[in-house]
């Protein structure tokens, strides 16, 4: 499914999106700069500063890109537009700062995670108390900083007033639709044996709605998309939401650190309760589901027990199924573009970004 679909992509639409990442990014540099010394410019801050300003700077930009896909389904964006799509990836800086400190991730895109390099900064500073609790505070407030920043720049961004109201519902629901979500996550990856349903459907919560049908819909909304076009969207959204999810959680397990940042087996190490995962514990055999079960109640996985976990999921199964299932959303969101008009660039860019939600090889 895949390679047909590589091949119906265009490669304008993926100059487009590394242009609209670029512009994005200066947008959101230029916005959080200025945020900082305005707010940041005190005693004490600096290195609160450092770490808003190289977190910011980072990342692939797929929400924004979702948002603008969305928005040229009506016009192509505006220089508003595009302040306004900046938004959206401060409120992923929120919610990756908060992410590591609840996953205990060491890493984030290869380098150290906020919370950590505050805790380094606190050691060499020589400041009292416990090094490790002050960096997670630390990181905790500094993903509030770009919450209360995401809201601000998407308000002063430039789109219509009466636009952005028509919107904010949209937008208020899928912010607080992420920090349930998160919740929820915490729940599942407490409980030994979470059902496959509930993970799922708080993928879809966290991850997938968050990061492909909330933005999509959101730019298409405040461009003034009619019902029609944001349902078809919506179908979409969900679909190939799902997709990259999935991917997440077989990149999780099965990637590489050069194309997660992190390295390999981090799900394991922190219990995550992916999809894949609860899958393979059901559809393992009795000698694959005690071997689970052993490995689970391992107070820490060294590299050969994750070796071994890995191996035995592979046997269940798993792997393939989340392969599958991932070309048939591809599938669904794609058929769900073919029922509504919309310009060809448009529809070209909704293309290429399903087919880098399913592969994600970079």
């Amino acid at each position: 499914m895949s390679t047909a679909i590589r091949a119906e992509v265009p490669s304008e639409a993926a100059r487009w999106q590394a242009r609209v990442r670029v512009e994005v990014m200066r947008e959101v540099g230029g916005f959080v700069a200025a945020r900082c010394a305005e707010h940041v410019a005190v005693p004490d801050a600096g290195e609160l500063a450092a770490v808003l300003t190289g977190f910011a700077a980072g990342g692939k930009y797929v929400r924004s890109a979702f948002f603008l896909a969305g928005w040229s389904c009506v016009a192509e964006p505006t220089p508003a537009a595009v302040r306004a799509a900046g938004s959206l990836e401060l409120l992923h800086c929120f919610a990756l700062l908060q992410d590591d400190v609840m996953d205990g991730s060491a890493l984030r895109r290869g380098r150290p995670a906020a919370h950590v390099v505050f805790a380094e900064w606190h050691r060499r500073e020589g400041l009292s108390g416990c090094a490790d609790r002050f960096g997670e505070s630390a990181a905790v407030l500094a993903g509030d900083l770009c919450l209360v920043w995401s809201e601000q720049m998407l308000r002063e961004s430039g789109v219509d007033g009466a636009a952005l109201g028509r919107a904010m519902r949209r937008y208020d629901r899928m912010r607080s639709d992420l920090a349930v979500g998160q919740f929820r996550d915490l729940v599942n990856d407490s409980r030994r044996l979470p059902a496959l349903d509930d993970v799922r459907d708080v993928a879809r919560a966290k991850s997938g709605d968050y990061t492909v049908r909330g933005p999509l819909e959101l730019g298409a909304e405040l461009a003034g998309a009619a019902e029609g076009q944001l349902d078809a969207l919506g179908r979409y959204g969900r679909v190939v939401g799902e997709a990259f999810q999935l991917r997440d959680d077989l990149l999780g397990l099965f990637g590489s650190t050069e194309v997660t940042g992190k390295p390999v087996g981090e799900d394991l190490r922190a219990r995550k309760a992916t999809a894949v995962v609860v899958l393979a514990r059901e559809r393992a055999d009795p000698a694959a589901r005690r071997e689970l079960a052993r490995l689970d109640g391992l107070d820490r996985l060294t590299d050969d027990d994750v070796e071994r976990y890995l191996r035995v999921l592979a046997a269940t199964g798993a792997r393939e199924w989340a392969e599958r299932l991932i070309g048939q959303r591809l599938a669904e969101g794609i058929a769900a573009l073919s029922r509504v008009p919309l310009p060809d660039p448009a529809r070209d860019r909704l293309l290429h970004l399903a087919h880098s939600c399913g592969s994600r090889s970079h």
